[in-house]
């Protein structure tokens, strides 16, 4: 019954109404015993421990409304519950009170705080021993009991809460956005369900003073070429359609402009490997704009922005070191993939999402990649007028599945897909909508390389994709062209997407292209983490920072870097997991860059 109590005072406290909550778990009751639970075997710690389940729950009730409370005003400014990776951040929790200004809810604390009064009180008078038996009354019997309870809980966390299947089987109104999951689950299952989530692996052999020491490194900071930098990642952006099974011509190719611009003298071209297969949107972006790899963070599956929760050394920060305005701009919602904070804490100085963009144009249900175009030409505009250097970042959403034919509305009417092969009707219906994003891409480079070349101003402008199209489940549209029978499919080429790095004449001749893209040195297919950092190294830029200069040097041993897989500079390849296969001195590089990248994730300090 305390436990009951105390599961619902908490839940009272969170920013939803409880009848709300309490509704939910009408229609779903194993919430009921998921949220209670984990109340009740801590409330039966304590009260073996104390020998008194009053104290024992008031315990118990404190620490558990406290947190629930901490949930509240966490998710009220910051649009972000609270997880349990929070505990190793409070020195950062304390800077962070002073940087808000906190509406506290004092009715629900003064309730909180009445509450425990009373059950210290009735501990007091009434007492409440657990143990009938003698023998378990003593010392022994207390932490035996503590312990058990506890070995309990941890076993259930481990187990039942980190049940993702679980977990995603109970109806939400918005499984993307989490506090509103917090919200209708119940904050104690949730919280508890986030030990086992989005987890960083410590690497073997880390030490803290070694990757300090790392850091300590010479740079040559302010030494970069004066341009503009804009990068675009445009939603599903893929050279699919340069497949043998489609027969697209000149008149009719989706992607003239890409392949206009491969041709290009100041243009650079080739692959990314990416983090993820069909998805990932925001690990692709983790990874360009901080070159920490999301697939080494952990050996089981993890998502980037939801292990960031601290500043990180980013391109927004180099170029802002250097004097540059810098922004991110994405048409969706701010709080999916927690971006508008880890924006702020990848030193994004501007933000822009959907709710804050005037004018919006729609295709179907989704913002166009043409308006984006606008935007990001206004932005630039906008820097020139103010006499400042712009670094932008936008990531795109218009050609985001589900590739299906009501994607922009009912009738709208697909241009046919050219086809060399016989594909169902299913598959047909994909292609068709999937190259229509493509070719309004497409369109959307073409148009800001226009604007771009009549700029007397400096702008270099790099556009690729951050992931391949979901064709169906189990790769349908893949079988169907034939993709998946290729031997590096499953290792590589299912990440592939193409990049483009473009410069006006001005920007060209800033940077004396011909000898800067020599000195690059820079190969036909890279990953992703590499991006970024060969970015600054063409501007100029490579050396401004010690992790950023690593990343140059580590991508000329090893231009790829794909979980099990690993390109070497002739065009070899070989397998961190075959004993000997790896260079000893890349070998060394890929552990110094697992253990950079866990202390920038975990330790490194940098100011705001």
């Amino acid at each position: 019954m305390l436990a009951g109590g105390i599961t619902l005072l908490a839940l009272w406290c969170q920013p939803n109404a409880l009848r709300s909550v309490l509704s939910v778990f009408r229609a779903q009751p194993l919430l009921i015993v998921l949220n209670a639970l984990p109340v009740g075997l801590v409330l039966l710690a304590f009260a073996c421990l104390f020998r008194n389940v009053f104290f024992g729950a008031a315990i118990t009730n404190f620490l558990v409304c406290a947190l629930s409370i901490a949930n509240r005003i966490k998710i009220e400014v910051r649009d972000e519950p609270v997880f349990p990776r929070d505990f190793a951040l409070l020195k950062e929790v304390g800077q962070a009170m002073n940087s808000y200004t906190i509406s506290y809810p004092v009715a629900a604390i003064a309730v909180v705080v009445g509450i425990t009064a009373l059950l210290v009180t009735l501990g007091v008078f009434i007492g409440g021993q657990p143990f009938p038996l003698a023998r378990l009354r003593g010392w022994l019997g207390r932490l035996l009991g503590c312990a058990a309870s506890i070995a309990v809980l941890a076993g259930l966390i481990v187990t039942v809460y980190a049940s993702n299947d679980l977990y995603n089987s109970f109806r939400v109104s918005n499984a993307y956005y989490i506090p509103s999951v917090f919200n209708e689950l119940g904050f104690p299952y949730c919280f508890c369900h986030q030990f086992t989530t989005y987890p960083v692996d410590r690497p073997e052999g880390f030490s803290r003073s070694e990757a300090e020491a790392w850091e300590s490194a010479p740079s040559t900071a302010g030494q970069g070429k004066d341009v503009h930098v804009v990068m675009v990642m445009n939603e599903a952006f893929s050279d699919l359609t340069d497949s043998p099974a489609f027969d697209y011509g000149e008149e009719d190719d989706p992607l003239s402009n890409l392949h206009a611009l491969e041709a290009d003298p100041h243009a650079l071209s080739g692959h990314l490997v990416v983090p993820g297969f069909a998805g990932g949107t925001a690990n692709t972006e983790f990874d360009v704009l901080t070159g920490i790899q999301t697939n080494a963070l952990s050996a089981s599956t993890t998502s980037s922005f939801r292990v960031v929760n601290r500043n990180l050394e980013s391109l927004f920060r180099v170029f802002d070191a250097d004097g540059y305005a810098t922004s991110f701009f994405h048409p969706g919602d701010d709080w999916f993939y927690n971006r508008e904070n880890v924006y702020r804490w990848l030193g994004a100085e501007r933000t822009l999402f959907a709710d804050e963009m005037e004018a919006v144009e729609y295709k179907g249900r989704w913002v166009t990649d043409d308006y984006m175009s606008d935007l990001i030409t206004n932005e630039l505009d906008s820097a020139v007028s103010a006499g400042e250097l712009l670094f932008h970042y936008t990531t795109t959403i218009q050609n985001h599945m589900s590739y299906t034919a009501d994607k922009y509305g009912e009738g709208y009417e697909f241009p046919p897909v050219p086809l060399t092969i016989s594909v169902s009707d299913e598959v047909e219906t994909m292609l068709r909508v999937y190259a229509e994003g493509v070719r309004d891409a497409d369109a959307m480079l073409g148009r800001l390389v226009d604007t771009f070349s009549a700029q007397e101003e400096p702008v270099v402008l790099v556009y690729f994709g951050d992931h391949l199209p979901y064709l169906g489940d189990n790769q349908l549209g893949y079988q169907a062209l034939g993709l998946t029978q290729e031997a590096d499919w499953d290792a590589l080429r299912s990440y592939e997407t193409p990049y483009v790095i473009w410069a006006n004449d001005a920007a060209a001749e800033t940077l004396d292209w011909d000898a800067a893209v020599e000195a690059l040195d820079l190969p036909e297919t890279i990953s992703a983490s590499f991006l970024g950092a060969a970015v600054l190294e063409l501007t100029g830029r490579g050396e401004e920072t010690p992790w950023f200069a690593f990343l140059n040097a580590l991508r000329r041993v090893s231009p790829v870097v794909q979980k099990q897989t690993c390109v070497l500079a002739d065009g070899s390849t070989v397998s961190p997991l075959d004993a000997g296969a790896v260079p000893d001195a890349l070998e060394d590089s890929l552990r110094q860059w697992r253990c950079w990248s866990y202390y920038k994730l975990r330790y490194q300090e940098i100011p705001e």
